[in-house]
């Protein structure tokens, strides 16, 4: 398998983008510590999850307070 432009829009893209600079993310300095960003993140995720279990908890609760409330009919009667 050859490395490299094959074609002639190949080679104009590399003769482009040949000069271009970009910023190596890993040499900056970041603005924000790794440590709070990472602690942040997760105090997000756990607001998520806990958001989840309690919305699972109201959806069970409502189901069963509808189930209490339901009326059944048995076939062949008709509704009050």
């Amino acid at each position: 398998m050859a490395i490299g432009a094959r074609d002639q829009i190949d080679q104009l893209l590399v003769k482009k983008y040949a000069a271009e600079k970009v910023d190596n993310h890993e040499n900056t300095p970041s603005l924000v510590e790794a440590d709070k960003m990472l602690a942040a993140m997760n105090d997000f995720a756990q607001v998520h999850r806990d958001m989840l279990a309690l919305k699972m908890k109201l959806s069970s609760a409502c189901s069963s307070i509808v189930a209490k409330n339901a009326k059944y009919r048995t076939p062949g009667h008709a509704a009050d």
